[in-house]
């Protein structure tokens, strides 16, 4: 059975005025399932997890660094820790040369390789998160898709359905491409112009993705339909409890 989860990251303008509050509005909201990502530095790893306890909140993964030094490699753990969470996902981002190259990309499949070994070794899973340039074409190749070839087949990917198709590319092949290979969804929407990657997003169903086909598109193994926004075009809790309900109560009811 697939859930609905939200991605903190959407509401971290709100999150650094008021951590509680916020937290409290999205279990308000009838989240049961969240990710992280960052928060301000006067948020612990601690009092946030309680925080989460107490509200039930589960924390199905955590975006983080990779683990390539031994501060990541105990904040991975103390975050495991905190949250009860086994999912470490790499975000990805800023954008650099690491897929400039077919060797650029065959140096980083060693280094989440290697990040694997250390999750691995430690109770934990890496995951793999996208955004526009992992699916555009260079020197031949998708750099995801290589990756799905070449990488340790325990690492798992977290597919973002809209940047994707921002890189002009279709979610749904996508999404059925690497099969099980995908635990999690990014769920948002909007326009999703081909190479347009500033545009304002949507609620979920409110822009042109075709979400229910791309979700029909995904395994059994796809288990986490997470809602992200990098920036809304509305009132941003809104829209996240737009989302929610449109997912739980339309998508996922039916």
């Amino acid at each position: 059975m697939k859930q609905v989860g939200l991605q903190l990251y959407s509401i971290r303008t709100a999150i650094d005025e008021n951590f509680e509050d916020s937290i409290r509005k999205v279990a308000a909201m009838g989240y049961k399932n969240i990710e992280t990502a960052f928060f301000p530095e006067h948020v612990s790893y601690a009092r946030a997890g309680q925080l989460f306890n107490e509200l039930g909140l589960n924390v199905v993964s955590a975006h983080c660094e990779l683990p390539s030094d031994d501060l990541q490699r105990d904040l991975w753990l103390e975050m495991a820790e905190a949250y009860d969470c086994k999912n470490m996902i790499w975000h990805g981002w800023p954008r650099n040369d690491r897929y400039k190259s077919v060797e650029n990309t065959k140096k980083w499949v060693e280094i989440y390789n290697e990040a694997s070994a250390f999750a691995k070794a430690n109770g934990l899973r890496l995951g793999l998160h996208n955004h526009w340039w992992e699916f555009e074409e260079v020197d031949g190749h998708i750099p995801f898709y290589y990756l799905l070839e070449n990488l340790d087949p325990d690492i798992f990917f977290e597919i973002d359905i809209y940047w994707a198709k921002v890189a002009g590319k279709d979610p749904a092949k996508i999404i059925a491409d690497f099969g099980d290979r995908v635990s999690h969804l990014h769920v948002k929407d909007g326009p999703a112009r081909t190479g347009e990657t500033d545009a304002m997003q949507l609620p979920a169903g409110q822009g042109t993705l075709n979400i229910p086909a791309i979700l029909q598109a995904a395994s059994d193994k796809t288990e986490w339909l997470i809602v992200e926004f990098d920036n809304c075009a509305t009132d941003i809790l809104k829209a996240v409890q737009e989302s929610y309900r449109y997912l739980a109560e339309d998508v996922l009811a039916k």
